[in-house]
């Protein structure tokens, strides 16, 4: 905010200020616009300000748009500073950044660093530890002055919908004033740099100033239309949509005002209407005012024209006049509150938010009462923060002391909020996502959640997920559920997509939450699933709007109806399963006719039509509260009936008033009984993952009773195999169970398959336990096409891709992380690979592996090489060489001679670039030794007689988990005597025909070269 004073001396209120006569070294084009003496009535309009701001919070009835008290500031801020600029300009010849970014540090960085660490010491007390760990990144943003673009990036993700307000939001705006300082205070430096050498060096700087700025004020204020419109976070947040408010209060220092005559009237006119149009602004604008765009000139202009109407004309030296607004702005009282604005508006939200924590919902009158509390810090920190650090000889001397004060206000809350939410993460456990594979089965029907738990309590254990997983617990659906600002779907086929059999799942995020029990019911059958899934997109035909736009949710409508014309025109499915939130509105004779005008499309695709009744919507951050109540989740159970209000379109179908729709309900599972509150947890599986959505892992243990639920009701014919879990397969004639096999079929530039593989992101693991995935190298990982996909022609793909200087690539490994051989037996894992085929100086750092992690691993990631790592294909730049190894035991020297491991060596293989050939692995735990193969001739073996028993047992007998990437540098290419340089060459693929995973009962030799 711009909680700057022009400098010049304070005078006592009785004394009106006086403007020293303008210098005659420059004539009009001297030391002008507009003089350095104090205006008191903008110390007034601050307060103005920031109470406008204070009542907004505070909820205060009839004062909803006091939000524009922002505006103010800003308009304030680019007057006070582009003045002080300019002057020094104008009388020195240049500005002198060190000092400015000194003055400006001392000023405000201290006292936000009080708030902060206060912020981040009483959030480890007030919140639980889940939301105790968000509050500490919004320290680290707030610090570093990038909160808008934090607030940015949540507010704009629908996924990211129902949690708690942060109490350093206000900070977006303190944001948003430090990157206008950084970039203004250098733009004018150069500017005042260019005319240096101008006649009249005045005139010279201010004209070309103005123009820049003018350029400015309409580009910024052309992209604020267009983000209002777009993107209501983008536009109310984003610095450069706001960039035009300083502009304006920069125009009113630069262009000539005080150069003219204005009739006392006029200026008497003009302070009173700004300030009467600040004032309606506050009473009129609300939460449905589409802003900033259009609606945020008049509060804009409307500053403009007060601090306009006290610029002293020629010739004069007060024109505030008996009757003028700036009278009554400086005032005593308006003053004061001015003087502690800053401070007031660092405390005030923070008090608010963090009361809010520990008590509740609060209404009105209470919020006022802190508001007004918030006083007090605020004095506090002005008293013995603000004011000593701004008068202080010893600081101000030298600008790199008020710079080095700057930086420690920096330091400050950034290390506590390190320590704290250390800390925290440490308290609630992994992040790392759950392994739905190990699972307990779901119950099929009655009253328990899972077939093995019945009457147990959330006590018995931890929570699955715990509450840190359950916040990202999303479906392994990817980008298949589109953004507010997209209007068509993807194919997003998953499962068998050459099946001519389909189900479509149809909807909202409350019909995506069943994408992975619905994956499951099709490819058991050997059918494909297509998603076709919006973000707060409701499937009746209702026209809402989008709080991620800020508007009509023109792209729902849109989808919509292009979504139902794919369904009516295309392949007819063999199930169309729809949900949807049942609350866009409370109009039920509107959501009849809505629903129908839906469903008679769908029906008009003559396939069975089957409604997911919604689930519970708790209205509250589940996984926050568990976190703060892990052995008492009966202290997050919510109301029954505000969480499952009666489902109108349920009803009906049951009544026998929709044809050709049938409906279900998992709800009695969810909320048993009929009691007035329904659980968070049951049978210690978290339900929710935020305040609306049902986390996979409860979806995945739903999966059996939905299958039951589909084929009682005739819209689903029975599988040959339950659904969860997956009867093991009979040996074949070898002996040899498959596990898995993915041939990688499906349409060229789609993903694997989810259900199979997931994605290896950035350049470590979850916590970043490794670095550049502890081997020193340089890509970072995607879940993009352009770096993993099909190929249409039955393989897949793995792409290093190169901007500039920035390597990307792909890594992905295996859902399942229970591959492991039976008691006595073997574990056969093997690929069809084509190396990357690129060699010499252009391939050099290429990394291209197929390999194998243990199990312990996912937990954490933790416990290398102990847990064991099986290479059983790596090959470095281009080499017409392959090798495999084995890591184990300690991470320097031991049994397995780490960090190089028990190698292979190259083996040659002169067509591995251009040919596919066949990589395994076998671990034998009959012959206690691990085998390596290329093309069914081993190369490599391990014993176990290599080592003692206990490294032996915890490096192979247990799960893994299958990784396929390509690297780029690292420290095997480098140990090979290449590194990645501009003439290595992107775009080469490493290409997987097939990944085959087989067990068989016998150990010994038998298998080998078999697959």
């Amino acid at each position: 905010m711009p909680f700057l004073l022009a400098p010049g001396p304070r005078r006592k209120p009785s004394a009106p200020p006086l403007t020293p006569p303008p210098s005659r070294s420059g004539g009009e084009s001297g030391p002008s616009p507009h003089r350095s003496a104090f205006r008191p009535d903008i110390e007034g309009l601050r307060a103005v300000a920031v109470l406008a701001v204070l009542a907004f919070h505070a909820e205060i009835p009839g004062l909803a748009g006091g939000f524009i008290g922002v505006d103010v500031f800003f308009v304030i801020s680019g007057y006070l500073i582009t003045g002080l600029l300019v002057r020094e300009a104008i009388s020195t010849g240049r500005i002198r950044l060190g000092d400015f970014f000194s003055r400006r540090a001392r000023r405000l960085l201290p006292s936000a660093a009080v708030v902060l660490a206060a912020v981040a010491v009483a959030g480890a007390w007030l919140t639980v530890p889940l939301r105790r760990t968000d509050l500490e990144y919004d320290v680290l943003s707030a610090a570093l002055s990038l909160a808008n673009w934090r607030f940015i990036s949540q507010r704009t993700d629908y996924l990211a919908a129902g949690h708690d307000q942060s109490p350093l939001l206000h900070f977006w705006s303190l944001a948003v004033e430090e990157q206008f300082y950084l970039f203004w205070a250098p733009l004018l430096a150069v500017v005042v740099l260019c005319a240096a050498r101008a006649v009249r060096r005045g005139r010279a700087v201010r004209s070309v100033v103005a123009l820049v700025t003018g350029a400015l004020v309409l580009g910024s204020f052309a992209l604020s239309l267009h983000w209002t419109e777009d993107s209501v976070s983008l536009a109310y947040l984003g610095t450069p949509s706001r960039v035009w408010q300083f502009g304006v209060g920069a125009l009113l220092a630069l262009l000539p005002w005080h150069l003219l005559r204005g009739p006392r009237t006029l200026r008497l006119l003009c302070g009173w209407g700004g300030a009467a149009a600040i004032g309606w602004c506050v009473v009129a604008y609300d939460a449905s005012t589409p802003y900033p765009g259009y609606a945020a000139l008049v509060p804009t202009l409307a500053t403009a024209a007060v601090i306009l109407a006290a610029i002293p004309g020629r010739g004069e030296r007060n024109v505030q006049g008996p009757y003028g607004v700036g009278r009554l702005l400086a005032g005593r009282a308006p003053r004061a509150v001015g003087r502690l604005s800053y401070t007031l508006y660092l405390w005030h939200w923070p008090v608010l938010v963090l009361a809010e924590a520990r008590l509740g919902a609060l209404g009105w009158p209470a919020r006022t009462a802190l508001t007004l509390a918030a006083v007090l810090p605020a004095l506090a920190t002005m008293r013995w923060v603000e004011q000593p650090l701004r008068r202080s000889r010893t600081v101000s001397e030298l600008p790199r002391r008020g710079l080095a004060v700057g930086v420690s206000a920096i330091v400050l809350p950034v290390a506590l909020a390190l320590v704290v939410g250390t800390a925290t993460l440490h308290l609630m456990g992994p992040a790392t996502p759950v392994d739905v594979k190990g699972l307990p089965p779901g119950a099929v029907s009655g009253p328990s959640l899972l077939t093995r738990a019945a009457g147990a309590s959330a006590g018995d254990g931890p929570v699955v997920p715990n509450p840190a997983q359950a916040r990202k617990d999303f479906p392994p659906d990817r980008d298949c559920q589109v953004a507010p600002e997209v209007t068509r779907s993807p194919e997003c086929l998953f499962g068998a997509v050459d099946s001519p059999d389909r189900i479509v799942l149809l909807g909202d995020s409350h019909a995506g939450q069943w994408f992975s029990p619905m994956l499951a019911l099709a490819a058991q059958r050997g059918w494909a699933l297509q998603e076709l899934v919006k973000q707060g997109c409701p499937l009746p035909q209702l026209a809402v709007d989008s709080p991620q736009l800020g508007r009509a949710y023109r792209e729902c409508d849109t989808w919509r109806a292009g979504t139902l014309d794919r369904l009516r025109t295309g392949p007819k499915p063999r199930l169309i399963v729809i949900a949807s939130l049942n609350r866009y509105t409370t109009d039920r004779q509107l959501l009849t006719a809505a629903w129908e005008k839906t469903l008679k499309s769908l029906r008009a695709t003559g396939a069975p039509i089957v409604y997911i009744e919604d689930t519970p919507v708790p209205g509250t951050d589940i996984p926050a509260c568990v976190s703060g109540a892990p052995d008492d989740a009966a202290a997050c159970a919510f109301s029954r009936a505000e969480a499952v209000p009666a489902d109108p379109l349920a009803r009906r179908i049951a009544s026998g008033a929709v044809p050709g729709v049938r409906s279900i309900s998992v709800n009695p599972v969810l909320c048993p009984g009929n009691g007035p509150t329904c659980p968070a947890v049951r049978d210690r599986i978290l339900l929710y993952r935020d305040d609306a959505h049902l986390t996979n892992v409860a979806a995945v243990v739903l999966a059996p009773r939905l299958e039951r639920l589909l084929t009682d009701s005739g819209a689903l014919p029975a599988a040959t195999a339950p659904a969860t879990p997956a009867a093991p397969a009979a040996p074949g004639a070898d002996g040899w169970t498959e596990l898995l096999r993915d041939d990688f079929e499906g349409p060229a530039g789609s993903r694997p398959s989810p259900a199979d593989w997931q994605y290896d992101l950035g350049t470590c693991y979850p916590g970043c336990p490794a670095p550049q995935w502890g081997t020193g190298e340089i890509e970072t990982m995607t879940d993009s096409t352009d770096n993993v996909r099909l190929d249409g022609k039955g393989a897949l793909e793995i792409v290093p891709t190169r901007e500039g200087e920035q390597w990307s690539s792909g890594r992905i490994e295996t859902v399942r992380s229970d591959f492991a051989p039976p008691p006595g037996g073997v574990l056969r894992i093997e690929a069809s690979i084509a190396l990357p085929d690129v060699t010499g100086p252009k391939a050099a750092g290429y990394w291209p592996a197929f390999w194998t992690l243990g199990a312990p691993l996912r937990d954490g990631y933790t416990g290398w090489p102990g847990v064991g790592e099986l290479d059983i294909m790596e090959s470095v730049n281009g080499r017409d060489a392959v090798f495999g190894s084995m890591h184990c035991g300690v991470l320097e020297g031991g049994p397995c001679e780490e960090p190089v491991g028990l190698t292979s060596g190259p083996q040659t293989c002169a067509s591995c670039r251009t040919e596919f050939h066949t990589y395994a692995v076998e671990v034998d735990l009959g012959a206690r030794e691990v085998r390596w193969y290329l093309d069914g001739r081993v190369y490599h073996r391990v014993s176990a007689g290599r080592m003692d028993a206990g490294t032996w047992k915890r490096a192979v007998d247990h799960g893994v988990f299958l990784i396929l990437n390509v690297a780029i540098g690292g420290k095997l290419p480098a140990a090979d005597g290449a590194t990645a340089g501009p003439a290595t060459e992107p775009g080469h693929p490493m290409r997987v025909d097939q990944v085959t995973v087989k067990v068989k009962v016998k150990g010994g030799e038998g298998g080998g070269g078999s697959g």
